[in-house]
């Protein structure tokens, strides 16, 4: 999920506390606007739903026009970006540790009213929105497994990551575990440096992807051959190793990406929505709402409806993020939560000329 910046330094009861303390690394937000856009399109049904986590499709509509489209989605969409997601919160997290370490009294402390925060911020939305809110999980998963583990020497991190994921993809995909394991995995490419290196190499993404497709394209046979669906005990397996794998390629490709031309294009178009993806997060959720009350239940909804209303939520939200971080450091969720991490009021406008 988001974070605040990477980045702040000085001792909390300086004006420096609350600004940042080290560049922004540019690729995060490009990644976190990406990852953004794909949990949007995987969330619009469930939240149209009117607070039902999961849909499930009766047989007749299981065997409908729309199900060839339906399986693409499968293939490209579902699982696909929570995973991305989690583990840039690990990475944020850990870089806000490693910026603060040093520069406040105690770090650690900053980072529990973070996710005590972030934790007040998802039961709003879990109580008054809907009920598949992811923030509130990884805020007790934050306290209970990314917190405590700033004390443990960073192989003992990774070696925990490891087994987490490993664990819980063995057993059918549990989201909790295989959270705390992307988080700590996360935390350990900030804590080997591999996070700083994101975007001085275009080799080692390259690689990385086409091992990552490779091991994916049996996941993915397996997942779309299945015949059992959501009832079959090996389909949580699959769809969420298929998951993990296919979203180690989307993040390969778009580091080899920002190597390239296109690199303007990307973070002109997708950085803005990583930079405020608190805010862009919680007013999809309102905006989706709205669309239901025009357009009445999902059930009846079509792929193309799905894209379309994705599509609009976020022609919504890219304007009105570049035109915010045009004047103001932050999203105003962002802010308000930064405010709480450190405990004072940080500055939210920009400065002349900045």
């Amino acid at each position: 999920m988001p974070h605040e910046d990477q980045l702040s330094s000085a001792s909390p009861g300086s004006e420096a506390a609350v600004r940042p303390g080290r560049p922004r690394i540019v690729a995060l937000d490009v990644l976190r606007g990406f990852a953004l856009c794909g949990i949007l399109v995987a969330n619009v049904r469930p939240i149209a739903n009117a607070g039902e986590v999961v849909l499930r499709r009766s047989p007749v509509e299981a065997h409908d026009a729309h199900e060839g489209v339906r399986q693409v989605m499968g293939m490209v969409v579902d699982q696909r970006f929570f995973p991305i997601f989690s583990l840039l919160f690990g990475i944020g997290f850990s870089l806000l540790l490693t910026s603060v370490t040093g520069r406040v009294a105690r770090p650690r402390l900053l980072l529990l009213r973070r996710l005590l925060a972030l934790l007040a911020i998802g039961l709003a939305h879990f109580l008054l929105l809907w009920r598949g809110d992811i923030l509130t999980v990884y805020a007790v998963v934050g306290l209970l497994v990314l917190l405590p583990s700033t004390w443990l020497p960073r192989r003992a991190v990774a070696g925990l990551a490891v087994a987490l994921v490993a664990t819980a993809l063995a057993i059918g995909g549990d989201r909790t575990v295989l959270v705390a394991g992307l988080f700590l995995l996360g935390s350990s490419l900030v804590r080997y440096g591999v996070a700083d290196r994101l975007e001085h190499s275009t080799r080692v993404p390259l690689l990385l992807g086409l091992a990552f497709a490779t091991a994916a394209a049996p996941a993915l046979w397996a997942q779309t051959t299945l015949t059992g669906g959501m009832d079959d005990r090996y389909f949580g397996f699959w769809i969420h190793t298929a998951g993990a794998l296919v979203a180690g390629v989307y993040v390969c490709v778009l580091l080899v990406l920002l190597r390239t031309p296109l690199r303007p294009v990307l973070t002109g178009v997708l950085a803005p929505l990583g930079r405020m993806a608190l805010t862009n997060y919680l007013t999809a959720t309102v905006l989706v709402l709205g669309v239901r009350l025009v357009l009445g239940a999902p059930h009846d909804w079509s792929p193309a409806t799905v894209y379309l209303i994705a599509a609009a939520v976020l022609c919504v939200q890219w304007p009105f993020s570049v035109l915010w971080l045009r004047r103001y450091r932050q999203g105003p969720l962002e802010w308000l939560w930064r405010w709480a991490t450190w405990a004072r009021r940080p500055p939210l406008r920009r400065a002349p000329g900045r």
